[in-house]
């Protein structure tokens, strides 16, 4: 066997073929947006984080040319060796403002936000406690951190409580980790709760807003608004890629977050800024959500009314509260072929399984947003009842 052969990967490969789990990536030959041109087919898409359509907005993208034509394509170095360009700045005022808290910084990414944030504010003798569905960059940032770890079930308020009650004692800081929206069933942490028991514990709270950032709260201010907990959570991680439809993360809390994750998070120190036209663009985007409430509205007008549509056709939409639509399938190979044969019919919508979800819960997660028309959703719906009814799934 010659060494550089990668069999064992050859044989891995081989077997996701064999579970009906292998996939190629479609290729899209344009804007992300409600219809796309897959593979040279426009299909309706609701497989897009773009909630708001916000990445195709003439403004934003209007905003992203000017900023290269005046300061260039890139950062050009690391913020701590090079300095900020004042667009940094800016952008970092604009969501505190925004979000309604003292400070933020900004970072490369929302994964980058967790794998850098977690690590440089708990150490040796702390305790993370985090949800069992929390993100998976959520769960990199535990595993580089050295502090220790426990897990509470899935927003079970008791089993929460249970772990402060037995373990708050053994540490110096408690740190509480949970998505604010997790990603896969569209369902909301129990925020206020875990705030209260936060301060009767003597705990800080983290709360990664991802799929709340520009869908929950006043204009989309997240899921600390929604909740009105402003001040009592203590960090905030939010996504620029989502709603606000370009790229980049964000670390929303108090001036002395900002200060400590300038000298110590990882992401910052290591690796260069964002993009001149990345940050004139997420600006942009944020100060059409202070002005307008427009594309949050037309975002939960569409998701209530596609919601509505598959309920009645018997379709299982588990427990979502927000517009991440899960159809739950259950098994992989199944939700594969789901996937495919809506695609051959013109909806474009991804199979989650495995690693991703547990084994047995696949699912079609439908994204919606605000640039779907309803004869999109309507072409959707309808597609859905064509292939499930094939399946015999409904």
């Amino acid at each position: 066997m010659k060494s550089h052969e990668l069999t064992f990967l050859k044989v891995k490969i081989e077997q996701l073929k064999e579970d009906g789990v292998y996939r190629e990536l479609p290729v899209n030959y344009g804007p992300c947006t409600n219809r796309i041109n897959l593979n040279g087919k426009e299909v309706v898409n609701l497989s897009s984080n773009n909630y708001l359509g916000l990445a195709n907005h003439p403004e934003v993208k209007e905003a992203a040319i000017e900023a290269v034509r005046v300061y260039g394509a890139g950062a050009g170095a690391v913020r701590t060796i090079v300095g900020n360009y004042n667009l940094i700045g800016e952008l970092e005022d604009k969501l505190a403002e925004f979000k309604r808290e003292e400070a933020v910084m900004c970072f490369q990414s929302g994964l980058n936000c967790n794998i850098g944030t977690i690590q440089a504010i708990v150490e040796r003798g702390d305790l993370i406690i985090s949800d069992e569905l929390n993100h998976a960059s959520i769960i990199d940032g535990i595993k580089l951190c050295k502090a220790d770890k426990a897990i509470f079930k899935h927003s079970d308020m008791e089993d929460l409580e249970r772990i402060l009650k037995e373990k708050r004692d053994e540490y110096n800081n408690v740190l509480i980790i949970t998505d604010g929206v997790f990603s896969m069933d569209g369902d909301l942490a129990k925020l206020p709760r875990i705030v209260e028991l936060a301060e009767e514990f003597g705990a800080l709270t983290y709360v990664d807003d991802a799929h709340g950032s520009g869908v929950l709260g006043e204009s989309g201010r997240g899921t600390v608004d929604h909740f009105k907990l402003h001040g009592r959570v203590d960090f905030i991680i939010g996504t620029l890629s989502k709603a606000i439809g370009v790229i980049g993360g964000y670390v929303a809390g108090k001036h002395e977050t900002k200060t400590w994750l300038s000298h110590r998070a990882r992401p910052l120190l290591f690796s260069t800024a964002l993009p001149p036209a990345a940050t004139a663009a997420a600006m942009k985007s944020v100060e059409l959500l202070m002005n307008s409430t427009e594309f949050t509205d037309r975002l939960w007008d569409n998701a209530n009314y596609f919601k509505a549509k598959l309920g009645k056709l018997g379709f299982d939409t588990g427990h979502s509260e927000t517009p991440i639509t899960p159809v739950i399938i259950g098994s992989e190979a199944t939700t594969m072929q789901f996937s495919k044969a809506l695609l051959d019919a013109g909806v474009y919508v991804s199979g989650i399984v495995f690693p991703t979800v547990p084994k047995g819960t696949g699912r079609l997660r439908c994204m919606i947003s605000a640039s779907h028309t309803k004869e999109d959703l309507d072409f959707a719906v309808k597609q859905f009842e064509i292939v499930g009814k094939a399946l015999e799934l409904i």
